[in-house]
């Protein structure tokens, strides 16, 4: 917060329509970065649980109002949840219905509770008492036996449930490793392997939810199939591009048959359909077990899902607070996908585009740019309309200007080392602005709204147009590190680990946020 009032405090010295050299930016790069740190911190701000809650959910007496629809209270709201953030969406959910709730379990990440309240945040936590029940699990983001048994404990309390009970669930990032329930004969280690050599053959999170849906008895509308006939709702932290109900967290709530020849289609894709363990193949040849009771003709009739908090919204309030430090905010899109080693080339180039000397870049970038967008996930439009903004950024005057992007991209393992994407692709995007014969003097930073990197203590990294030259000083080989996809380590060594972000667990996840400062283009030379 300290460095946050500074940088407050220094906006004045910053104004938007004052012009620098580029030896005068240089000269600021560690302002710089401050700036770009404080503004991922106002990105998660802006989607912390509890004022994500507060604007989805209300209460007018014994109503509880859900966008336009109203649900009637009568001590009959029965609450579960699952993911990173639920804890506390569910303390806030807690304070807004009061003894209306009955009873509640949630399944929240290991040792969650343990670190908001050692950060502080008891906003996060559950009152006391409480008639919630906390069940952690997923160490390091993946499934374990932990989880596996809050996921039955939530089965048992959703399948008790009658059609006066109306079932608050809360869901956000995260989930699908806290809401793991195989059907028989899978076990959780053969599902687990299955999923995990997917990603580690770079298959997409959308890809991912398709099978884990299919393996699961609570994931694609299981959970709402097993709360029949009771009224459900759903509210929903988004971190899947583009916000579908159906794959955030595998879509518990929303129903959806599950095409066997889809699934396949995928295994086959990564070469892992002759590998599977029998009984796989033997689940992925049936039709899902059935639930108690009478199912609706649509199963999707007694449920109501609003997503509430998402990668827009954060990137949102990183736009408002780049501009109260003086940058000129520049939203690229929220859905920033693919290969890192695409996404870093695309923010090279963009940086390339944005800096050039004189008063047009060189007509050969554009092409490079927009070639680029179907490997990105970015649509043709949003670069034309991102170059046409760096371009305006030219001709007004802007002193900088704070590109903003967010997203998921992928990492293909080649390597045994320690990292994730988000240090990944700082990692590159380093070698970007230091490449090509020509220095970029830039600031960017990728990180993770939950906090956490891949199996590390970072949310991820900021990198810069210097990065190249300080590894180099201290003999480190950066192409080495990438190769072993030890971004971690990297950074680590680098500045004595002072280019990691670090903010802990932030109680929150909506994917990544991407952000790059770049300076004013040079004088025509």
């Amino acid at each position: 917060m300290a460095r946050v009032l500074t940088l407050s405090r220094s906006v004045h010295h910053w104004h938007p329509l004052r012009m620098v050299t580029s030896q005068a930016w240089v000269r600021s790069m560690s302002s710089l970065e401050e700036r770009a740190r404080a503004v991922f911190a106002a990105a998660v701000e802006g989607v912390q649980p509890d004022s994500v809650v507060r604007r989805g959910l209300q209460r007018n007496g014994n109503e509880l109002v859900v966008g336009e629809r109203t649900f009637n209270l009568s001590n009959n709201l029965h609450l579960v949840g699952f993911g990173k953030a639920v804890l506390g969406m569910a303390a806030e959910a807690e304070r807004i219905v009061g003894d209306h709730l009955v009873r509640g379990v949630i399944s929240v990440p290991h040792g969650i509770q343990e670190t908001l309240q050692r950060h502080g945040k008891m906003n996060m936590l559950l009152g006391s008492p409480s008639r919630i029940k906390v069940m952690e699990g997923a160490k390091h983001n993946l499934p374990d036996p932990d989880a596996q048994r809050s996921a039955e404990s939530i089965r048992e309390l959703v399948s008790t449930l009658t059609e006066k009970d109306l079932l608050l669930v809360l869901i956000s990032g995260g989930g699908s490793a806290l809401l793991p329930a195989p059907i028989p004969p899978i076990t959780l280690q053969e599902k687990q392997d299955v999923t995990r050599r997917l990603a580690a053959a770079g298959a997409t999170i959308q890809e991912l939810n398709t099978v884990r849906r299919s393996l699961s008895l609570l994931k694609g509308g299981g959970l709402a199939h097993c709360a029949y006939p009771a009224q459900v709702v759903a509210l929903i932290l988004s971190d899947v591009i583009g916000d579908p109900p159906d794959l955030i967290a595998s879509g518990p709530t929303v129903w959806s048959k599950v095409q066997p020849e889809e699934v396949w289609a995928i295994l086959e894709r990564y070469d892992l359909s002759a590998s599977l363990p029998s009984s796989v193949k033997e689940v992925l040849n049936k039709t899902r077990p059935q639930s108690k009771g009478e199912q609706p003709q649509d199963p999707n009739d007694h449920v109501l899902n609003t997503v509430i908090g998402s990668n827009t919204i954060a990137l949102e309030c990183a736009g408002r607070k780049a501009r109260e430090l003086g940058l000129r905010p520049v939203v690229l899109s929220p859905g920033v996908c693919g290969d890192v080693r695409a996404v870093a080339r695309l923010y090279g180039l963009l940086s390339r585009f944005a800096c050039s000397p004189g008063k047009k870049p060189p007509p050969e970038l554009e092409s490079q740019i927009l070639q680029l967008g179907p490997k990105v996930g970015v649509q043709s439009w949003d670069l034309f309309r991102t170059m046409k903004q760096l371009g305006d950024g030219r001709e007004e005057g802007w002193c900088a200007t704070c590109l903003l992007a967010g997203g998921e991209p992928t990492v293909q393992l080649t390597g045994k080392g320690r990292g994730g994407r988000n240090q990944e692709l700082a990692l590159r995007v380093g070698l970007e602005l230091s490449g090509a014969g020509k220095k970029i003097p830039a600031v960017f930073l990728s990180g993770g709204t939950d906090g956490q990197d891949g199996p590390t203590e970072a949310a991820g990294a900021v990198s810069d147009g210097e990065m190249e030259i300080e590894a180099k000083s201290q003999g480190l080989d950066v192409d080495s590190f990438l190769s072993n996809n030890d971004s971690f380590t990297c950074f680590s060594r680098l500045s004595e680990g002072r280019r990691l972000l670090l903010p802990g667990l932030t109680g929150t996840n909506v994917m990544d946020v991407h952000v790059m400062l770049l300076p004013p283009p040079s004088p025509s030379e």
